[in-house]
């Protein structure tokens, strides 16, 4: 598994982040999947490899630095740095904010909002360095609409947006693109937010040309 460029999605599961996986893997991506379980993680790669996808799992947990970092330097490792990361992990806890748990918003925006800082920030010096690179974080239309029920993942997308929005504009002179697909609407196969339709917009955003970079796909 070396000469293709590689894509690292984190949060891997089924749904949106497989569709991705599987739409940079059709244009020639490797793929290195990222999730806390190692046996979904690991079926997830084999049913990548199964469509002709070169693919690998590791296990690392997106809510917890040292993990995530230890994921990392495996993939590193095994497959060297990537030209594309997409973060998709998060974590949703309902409850209205009134009645939040302090201590539950911090541990959910850990892995909503820290751990899409700390991936970029591990692969930012290898994207600097050769000059090029892509992060796409997946965002919510909770980001542009609380609902009180889902408050904590509310925050937590909003905190993405923000984090998108302001790398966006950091890396922008160094070549490496920063953006966010804001998707206002239930992922589910048969509709029009079906995750291959989600996955040709994160997609989308990679190949447009430097110079016309949106920060944002509203996808709605």
């Amino acid at each position: 598994m070396v000469g293709k460029p590689l894509c690292t999605v984190v949060g891997a599961g089924p749904g949106v982040s497989m569709a991705v996986a599987s739409k940079f893997g059709s244009a020639g991506y490797r793929v290195a999947l990222v999730a806390r379980n190692a046996d979904s993680v690991s079926r997830l790669a084999s049913e990548l490899a199964s469509a002709g996808v070169e693919s690998r799992g590791f296990q690392g947990d997106a809510g917890d630095e040292l993990s995530l970092r230890q994921a990392f330097g495996e993939i590193q490792a095994a497959l060297g740095p990537p030209e594309v990361l997409v973060y998709n992990a998060y974590a949703f806890h309902q409850a209205n904010p009134s009645v939040l748990p302090p201590s539950q918003l911090v541990d959910d925006f850990r892995v909503n909002v820290v751990g899409a800082l700390i991936s970029a920030q591990i692969v930012i010096d290898h994207m600097k360095t050769a000059g090029r690179g892509t992060i796409l974080f997946t965002g919510g239309g909770l980001a542009l609409d609380p609902q009180p029920g889902a408050s904590s993942l509310a925050i937590g997308k909003a905190g993405i947006r923000s984090l998108a929005f302001s790398l966006h504009q950091e890396l922008a002179p160094f070549h490496i693109h920063v953006a966010t697909v804001t998707i206002c609407g239930y992922v589910r196969e048969g509709t029009r937010f079906n995750p291959g339709n989600i996955a040709e917009a994160f997609f989308r955003l990679h190949q447009q040309p430097e110079g016309q970079w949106d920060r944002e796909v509203v996808y709605e």
